[in-house]
């Protein structure tokens, strides 16, 4: 059942990536690199290329180097978090900015409704619960901060921002911070809600 998981979430994580980056190139009003760069821009696609990566490096058995830590509690629910997030703020903030149709709309709801679910049911199912620890959510908020300050470095010299939310032209600096400042709290809030239900899972097993 695990295995028969990892390869759905692997199959169509990366059918949906690829898939998206042919689309962006297909509609880009820029540069081949440019357009690269802003796919690239993107936390969805970060996030989501980031799980795809999770689940074949688990497949393929690797656990040398740097994907032992791929193995170690925490990591499967740091990744979780994050595909939570992307699931969330499309769902609230960003699902009613536009709407998709044909492949677009496919890989949309793959990417921001499909693939969150599954791998919170992943992440139910087969992480080690009780072996994660709430100190842990300070190493697992690196990952959006580095994000979001590459974000506004870039966007401030391409005048190019990924998110409505995140764009300093359009509502200025300061509501910027602020928003984003709701974001690392968000971050934070379902970081712990993982971690406590995953301790109450657990008793209750």
């Amino acid at each position: 059942m695990k295995k028969n998981i990892s390869i759905l979430l692997a199959i169509i994580t990366w059918f949906a990536v690829l898939t998206q980056y042919y689309l962006m190139l297909e509609n880009r009003v820029t540069s081949v690199a440019e357009a690269s760069i802003r796919f690239f821009s993107f936390f969805t696609i970060l996030t989501n290329l980031l799980l795809a990566i999770y689940f074949t490096i688990s497949l393929l058995k690797v656990k040398k180097g740097i994907f032992l830590s791929l193995n170690k509690p925490g990591f499967l629910t740091a990744i979780t978090v994050y595909i939570t997030i992307v699931g969330l703020v499309y769902q609230i903030l960003l699902r009613s900015v536009w709407e998709p149709t044909g492949i677009q709309l496919i890989v949309d709801e793959l990417l921001h409704t499909v693939i969150p679910a599954i791998a919170i049911l992943f992440w139910y199912l087969y992480e080690d619960k009780t072996a994660v620890r709430y100190m842990q959510l300070i190493q697992w908020l690196i990952y959006p901060l580095i994000y979001l300050v590459y974000i506004l470095i870039r966007g401030h010299f391409s005048e190019f921002y990924p998110y409505p939310f995140l764009n300093v032209n359009g509502l200025g600096l300061q509501s910027v911070l602020v928003n984003s400042a709701g974001l690392m709290v968000l971050f934070i809030g379902i970081s712990a809600l993982y971690i406590k239900l995953g301790k109450v899972l657990k008793r209750r097993e």
